[in-house]
């Protein structure tokens, strides 16, 4: 079996689990190493402490680390990116690594470090999504995409936040060494070898811009005050004491979005609370939230944040509330089936 140099690039304040998660990965893959071979490198060797103070000690320095063999580089990231980004010598170091290696990857704002270098030039990519807006704006020479767990673009991998790391690295796996060993990676760590949903799932609603003059705030305070009342066109011009031609217009300029796609984006999100903060019937959320029946919300829904209502609800429910269960006609479920009645791939969750 051909051994894999995978190289890590740390620095000061970084995520730890940008590294560890990865790391812990590639050994499951390869328990005696006959698969992957890990390194750790950072500006100079030693002790590098992560953003939770987790000391990690370094084997090399980027001075005297011959970056040749190097088979994946994987850039981890963290607090620490801002001030590492700005590291000559270890951005020249990465840049001089990756025109080597088979593969380049990132973790979460790991990204940043891989467009210092000037490595993603034209590349799609992704990242956390608290930090897409400024990946897209201090680089427009990259087409960000903050949806998906992780992206592969030819030879560059990124991955989201933190924990997607993994689901990266097991992509990695996968790549080199098959399903079957991936999965059973998978098992052993007990994560999905393909983690249902995207980005949308797990973060906030950052998606829209701040409305910047009074008749377009009258709108949107109406929309966010009763997601489901009536918001058409006719509806918000009235709020806005515009005609419905220029609320249009106006709408779209400031808030980047047409108003129907921001009325339906802000009534998912309305959903969204709904499911993890009551037992409520998904009936009646579809009611509530403007979406008239279960089936619409489920279709928005999925289309949406990628899962179903119900999954959603299993994963993101207080711990306060108990387990929802199945009612009849409203369609919620107690996590194990998808709202309409289809087993939930449960892929690496059972040891």
């Amino acid at each position: 079996m051909t051994q894999r140099r995978i190289v890590f690039v740390v620095f000061d304040d970084f995520q730890p689990l940008d590294l560890v998660g990865p790391h812990e990965v590639f050994h499951q893959a390869s328990p005696r190493g006959e698969a992957y071979l890990c390194a750790t490198v950072a500006t100079r060797p030693g002790p590098v402490r992560s953003g939770s103070g987790l000391l990690v000690h370094a084997a090399h320095g980027v001075a005297e680390y011959d970056p040749a063999g190097t088979d994946t580089l994987v850039v981890v990231g963290g607090r620490g990116v801002d001030e590492a980004r700005h590291d000559e010598a270890l951005v020249s170091w990465i840049r001089a690594a990756a025109g080597g290696a088979r593969r380049i990857a990132s973790v979460c704002s790991g990204v940043f470090l891989l467009a210092a270098a000037g490595l993603l030039d034209g590349c799609r990519v992704t990242t956390h999504w608290a930090r897409e807006r400024q990946l897209a704006a201090e680089h427009p020479e990259v087409r960000v995409d903050c949806d998906p767990v992780f992206v592969r673009d030819g030879r560059v991998w990124t991955s989201a936040g933190v924990t997607a790391g993994m689901d990266l690295a097991l992509a990695l796996v996968e790549d080199d060494l098959g399903r079957d060993v991936a999965h059973a990676v998978a098992r052993e760590l007990v994560l999905f070898l393909r983690r249902p949903g995207g980005q949308s799932q797990f973060s906030v609603a950052l998606w829209a811009r701040q409305p910047a003059t009074d008749p377009m705030r009258a709108a949107v305070a109406a929309i966010h005050a009763e997601p489901g009342a009536r918001h058409g066109i006719a509806d918000l011009a009235a709020r806005a004491g515009l005609s419905p031609r220029h609320l249009q217009r106006r709408f779209t300029a400031e808030l980047g979005v047409p108003p129907a796609a921001f009325v339906e984006r802000v009534r998912v999100e309305a959903a969204r609370r709904a499911l993890t903060e009551a037992d409520e019937p998904l009936e009646a959320i579809a009611r509530r939230c403007g979406f008239g029946t279960a089936e619409t919300l489920r279709r928005t829904f999925h289309r949406r944040v990628g899962v179903a209502p119900s999954d959603y609800r299993a994963r993101f429910r207080s711990a306060a509330q108990p387990p929802a269960r199945r009612r009849a006609g409203d369609g919620t479920t107690d996590g194990t089936t998808d709202g309409d009645g289809n087993d939930n791939d449960r892929e690496g969750h059972s040891v």
